[in-house]
This record gives C-alpha cells, structure tokens and sequence, in this order.
C-alpha cells in the first residue's frame, strides 16, 4: 500500500514517525506531504532521516492535487480536514492525533468524520464514541511514546549538553498559552544547582512573534551552567522525557505522557494569561480550560507558585511513588497500553481493512 502522512505542522511528525517506522517495517511505501509554509529548511534534517520520501506544497490546494494525482491508499492527519470530499474515491483517511491535552480540540477535530480515528486511553475512546456515534474510532494506544517503552530511544546525552550525568535531572515543558513560562523568575536555576535542568519549550513559543518575551527569558536561563534549554531544532520531548527525573509543566499533553512512563510530574497552577483570559473575560479561560477538559487533578503535585517548587521538586523526587496509583489510572483513561505496540496495532488495524474496501 501508499501511505501517505500529512505533515501540515512539524510539531506532529513525533508522532506519525513510529507509525512510518512500523510501516516499513511491514513492506509498505510511505512518503510523507510536508507544508512549506509551516516548516523551516533547518527541519530538513528530521524529513530525510526519516527514510521515507517527503513531498513539498506551498498551500491546501498543492496538497489536495498531488493526492488525486498519487492516488494513496491511506492518509493519516493529525487534525480535522475540510478537503475530505476532494480526495480520491479509493482513498481512505485516518486522525492520528498529536497529544492528548485538555483542550476541546481534541474532541471536536473529530466533526469532520474520516475512515477512522485512532484512540489512546479507555476515558477518551468510550467519551468519543458517545460525542460521534456513527463514527469509527479504534483504541491503540499512544504511538508517541512507542520508542521509550520498547527500548529504542536512547534519550538525551546529559555529558554531550556539559551536564552532570551524577545528578536528578528535571524536565521544564511549558506550553505556549496558557504558560508558566515567564512567572519563572531570571536566575531560576541557581535555587537548582544539585539539579540537572532540560527546558523543552513549545514549537510556537519559538516560531509565533507574539512569544518573544518567552524567548527572552529562555536567552537568559541558557547562560546558567546546569541548563541546556532545547533549541527549535530539537524537535520531540520524546528523549528529553527518557532522560529526566521528574517534570514540571502546567497545561500540556506532556504531563500525561511523562506520567505514563510512571515518573513523578508538578503541575504548575501558575500562569500568564492573555489579556483576553483576564479580568472579566476570565469565563473565557474557565470555558476553554476549566470544565471537563482539564482532568490533571491527582495526577500529581499541584503547585501556586514558582517558590513552592523548592521544596516540592526535592519531596517528589524522594517520594517517587506518592501519586503512583493516581498515574497508573490517569495512564489508563487518557494514554492507553504502555506496551510499545501502539504503532504495530495501528498498522495491523489498516492492514486488516484491505478487504472491506
């Protein structure tokens, strides 16, 4: 078969990229549709190592031509897509989607129905089944963290970033909107200089003007001797997450995913809100982020403020198994099976439809 990936943000590729691998593993050629517009030359790298053949289109309508013209068998998305109907008859489509954060999204890019969207955990399948009834969803799994359960990723050198390998080693991954970024003091590592510090920002924070005093402040926590903040090439957490100890972040998909790997976590409930979240458009943050879409209570240490982590990071550490059980239920309902096999389900699930089609 002729699998294509549409890669229309290269923040989604940590994802499909285990899928790819599975792929050709099992004899099938792949390429992947790669969008100028959202992806920098210096990301080239990432594209080639994949060992796949990448296809380069300026806009919706490129994309849509060179499908009718390749006529795929399969095309994954990350995301909804409003071009369905201008695919090829033969061609069928699957939403692999790129997190599992609390934003509706992630329940409502299902509006637009295609062949079949893959789940992770038993919470997310049973609640899309209930919103799209005549949909198909299948649970896998969460292929994204395929490569540190089975072994393959080697995780990130902490003597190649000039860290100290004797050292605990916290994880930083704070989100773009709403972020805890910049309620993060200047000179924050020097409270942490027993500590490794890996500091793995969102894509947008780098790639989106409006975010540049985040970017200020991580010029400035790069000059600290136990800091390595990941630069915008350094596309996946994947193996910053195999590496550290322990992470702190405040509304990211990461959370749940370090947690799946049974590692403590420190939710930071302290964050910059755009001025459209503030004062009396505060509903607006309350209806996005505050209903049943936000679902990190219990699954680890929630903080109010930077100076509480001080004390709180050294505990967790010490304490690795006090919100253990709450992870093993949160990686049930939200992540799905720690097997390694979430790529090999997907690809025997699209393999066994070769007949009904």
């Amino acid at each position: 078969m002729l699998i294509f990936f549409d890669v229309s943000n290269i923040y989604y590729l940590p994802q499909f990229l285990p899928v790819v691998e599975e792929f050709k593993s099992s004899g099938h050629e792949v390429a992947l549709l790669c969008h100028r517009d959202n992806i920098k030359d210096e990301f080239n790298f990432i594209l080639e190592g994949a060992g796949v053949r990448y296809y380069w289109v300026e806009d919706d309508k490129s994309a849509v031509n060179l499908f009718v013209h390749l006529k795929p068998d399969w095309i994954f998305f990350a995301n909804a897509y409003k071009y369905l109907s201008s695919l090829p008859k033969e061609t069928r489509t699957v939403q692999l989607g790129h997190g599992v954060g609390p934003k509706p999204s992630y329940y409502h890019k299902s509006s637009t129905p295609m062949t079949v969207r893959f789940m992770e955990g038993a919470f997310r399948f049973n609640r899309i089944k209930e919103l799209y009834p005549e949909d198909e969803f299948v649970q896998v799994g969460y292929s994204k963290l395929d490569s540190i359960i089975n072994g393959k990723e080697v995780g990130v050198s902490l003597k190649e970033k000039g860290l100290d390998e004797n050292k605990k080693t916290i994880l930083y991954a704070p989100t773009f909107n709403p972020s805890s970024l910049e309620m993060f003091p200047d000179n924050w590592p020097l409270k942490f200089q027993d500590f490794n510090i890996l500091i793995k920002p969102h894509t947008f924070t780098y790639i989106i003007e409006h975010y540049k005093k985040q970017r200020l402040k991580l010029k400035k926590w790069s000059n600290f001797s136990n800091v390595y903040v990941a630069p915008e090439s350094d596309l996946s957490i994947v193996p910053f997450m195999k590496t550290a100890d322990i992470l702190l972040s405040e509304a990211s998909s990461t959370l749940f995913e370090f947690a799946a790997l049974n590692k403590p976590v420190i939710v930071c409930n302290f964050f910059k809100l755009k001025w459209s979240y503030r004062g009396p458009l505060h509903y607006r943050f309350v209806n996005r982020f505050g209903k049943d879409n936000v679902l990190y209570e219990g699954i680890g240490l929630h903080v109010q403020g930077f100076y509480e982590l001080v004390k709180a990071i050294p505990q967790q550490l010490e304490n690795p198994k006090q919100y253990e059980s709450n992870r093993a239920a949160f990686t049930y309902d939200h992540v799905g099976p720690t097997d390694g096999k979430a790529s090999k389900r997907i690809v025997e699930w699209i393999e066994s439809q070769s007949s009904r089609f």
